[in-house]
């Protein structure tokens, strides 16, 4: 398959799948009640996908590969505020 646009790739593909993870799960009771992890956990998670789409965008190896560890950089805070919220209930 070519990829012509970032929606093609598949890592796009699985950071947008684990965003609407998120979003379905901070619908939990739990985590309407705590805004401040909430709004950090969605908007980490956007970043993930929004870093490798705007990558890509760049048309430049140097320029995709450096969002590409912004993204990661921004999975590691998604990981991190799981931990987070699994550890306070």
């Amino acid at each position: 398959m070519k990829i012509e646009r970032f929606e093609d790739l598949k890592v796009w593909k699985y950071a947008k799948d684990l965003a609407i993870e998120i979003y379905k799960l901070t619908l939990n009771e739990k985590f309407r009640k705590d805004f401040g992890l909430r709004e950090q956990i969605q908007r980490s998670s956007v970043s993930i996908l929004s870093n490798i789409a705007e990558g890509y965008e760049r048309n430049n190896n140097r320029e995709f590969i450096k969002f590409l560890v912004y993204a990661k950089g921004s999975a590691g805070e998604v990981r991190a505020q799981l931990h987070l919220a699994y550890s306070i209930g």
